[in-house]
């Protein structure tokens, strides 16, 4: 067994490399260009929200306000109707906030990784062995909420899919960092 402080090394060092790659990732390739496509009338469609001064939050149109509501034919009718509308209002949008969480998240999933292959792994174990536990942990860490999201919400598989291609190459990266410099 090996304690999740002899492993601060690679915790931080593969919340590090996985913060440089995911931004070029997502800052320098086109490769989620796509991932958002820019909605047709979008300007109107906040002139028109905001005066609605909506509370940040998630929310789901049309939602039944009770059980009862849930079964009614209005509800169905407006099921019926559409448009079925799943979205997100943001109080502002700060990228030096985001960035920072992103990397506590980082070293979070790090931390997890850590004590997975620490607590499964004693000093000394082969790099093979340690990347299997360090890169399970952090591949589903890093991917398989996204796929709640789809499942539930229709967010395109296509995107969750990008997102779970870029978890594996995060996965990969904090793998080799804890295999690499696991206590010998």
């Amino acid at each position: 067994m090996v304690s999740i402080a002899a492993l601060w090394l690679p915790i931080v060092l593969s919340a590090v490399l996985v913060f440089i790659v995911s931004s070029i990732i997502h800052m320098l390739s086109p490769w989620h260009k796509n991932d958002y496509p820019l909605l047709p009338n979008q300007d109107q469609i906040q002139d028109a929200l905001r005066p609605l001064n909506i509370p940040p939050g998630d929310y789901f149109i049309p939602r039944p306000a009770s059980r009862a509501d849930l079964k009614s034919a209005a509800h169905a009718e407006k099921l019926r109707r559409g448009p079925i509308v799943v979205f997100t209002v943001i109080a502002g949008f700060s990228i030096g906030k985001n960035m920072l969480s992103w990397l506590v998240y980082l070293l979070v999933v790090g931390v997890l990784a850590a004590y997975v292959a620490g607590r499964a792994l004693g000093p000394g174990a082969a790099y093979l062995a340690v990347f299997r536990f360090a890169g399970v942990t952090a591949f589903i860490a890093y991917t398989l909420a996204l796929w709640q999201m789809t499942i539930w919400y229709a967010r395109s598989w296509k995107t969750s899919c990008k997102a779970t291609v870029d978890g594996l190459i995060y996965a990969l990266l904090t793998a080799g960092m804890f295999g690499w410099l696991w206590p010998r």
